[in-house]
């Protein structure tokens, strides 16, 4: 994956991820899927599942099957501009992406969807005795696309949630969006990006940089109960010829307020993303 610079779309697009959570033998773990080398975006890279927000997810059947209110859930997202249905839209679109990609999914009904295809998803929403657990989903941040990429051409404006994995199903990749999957804690996962193992995007990166300062799953999601999730808008930067992503918090980044733990840079060397001092910076 080549780490260059590039002018992006305008207008961001409102997309949901994610993050599923364990407790593994060595505590906190993690669900990586690697994309897909014909994706356009973050081809090869492992990534949380997610996607697009869709016209489908901010349906009337779709909203209906909501166990949460739509103010309850424009609450909860920390963004009370956003339209109901557009915040409601977007629980849909991590639910139904979580389903598609990873085969995990956080509903209650008398069946599940018999495949993972948009018709299956959609008939299986229209029947009365579906519920889709939004209670479930905790937003925990929202990631903006800059203007100027290091990855991809469009922009995106995501909100990362946090779920807990059910013990009763196994998460795995689909084969045709994402082409394998793993469960790893997030120091270990940095640590193979750190190997050249695995390809990963900043996003990805600095997320489980904030994963690895906890020890469980629970802690995880009680520290993001008691906050609103920030919004994150990379900025770049150029220094004695050397590219770097500042982030909320960093002297050069035009928000002052410090949004995430750890090194508030991501330096471009050798196509790889790094702080200053080395990888155990970023949970140290």
């Amino acid at each position: 994956m080549q780490a260059t610079l590039q002018p992006a779309d305008g207008q961001p697009r409102d997309a949901a991820t994610v993050v599923l959570l364990r407790d593994g033998a060595s505590g906190l773990e993690v669900f990586l899927m690697k994309r897909s080398g014909l994706s356009d975006t973050f081809g090869e890279a492992y990534v949380f599942p997610g996607g697009k927000l869709d016209a489908h997810d901010q349906s009337p059947t779709a909203l209906a099957a909501l166990d949460t209110p739509l103010g309850t859930l424009v609450q909860h997202l920390g963004e009370p501009e956003l339209e109901g249905s557009v915040a409601a839209g977007l629980f849909v679109a991590a639910l139904r992406e979580m389903f598609e990609e990873a085969g995990v999914l956080l509903a209650q009904g008398n069946s599940r969807p018999c495949g993972a295809t948009s018709g299956d998803w959609q008939a299986w929403l229209a029947s009365p005795e579906t519920q889709l657990q939004a209670s479930q989903l905790v937003p925990w941040s929202r990631w903006v696309t800059p203007r100027m990429a290091a990855l991809s051409k469009k922009r995106f404006d995501t909100r990362f949630f946090l779920a807990l994995a059910p013990a009763n199903q196994v998460a795995s990749h689909d084969n045709f969006e994402t082409t394998a999957s793993v469960w790893l804690t997030p120091k270990e996962a940095l640590q193979r990006y750190d190997r050249g193992e695995i390809e990963m995007a900043p996003p990805q990166i600095m997320s489980l940089a904030h994963l690895a300062r906890f020890d469980n799953a629970a802690d995880v999601l009680h520290a993001a109960r008691q906050q609103m999730p920030p919004c994150i808008c990379p900025e770049n930067y150029t220094d004695n010829g050397e590219v770097f992503l500042c982030y909320p918090g960093d002297p050069q980044h035009s928000v002052h307020q410090r949004a995430l733990p750890g090194p508030t840079r991501l330096y471009i060397r050798n196509k790889r993303f790094l702080p200053e001092g080395g990888l155990e910076r970023l949970w140290s």
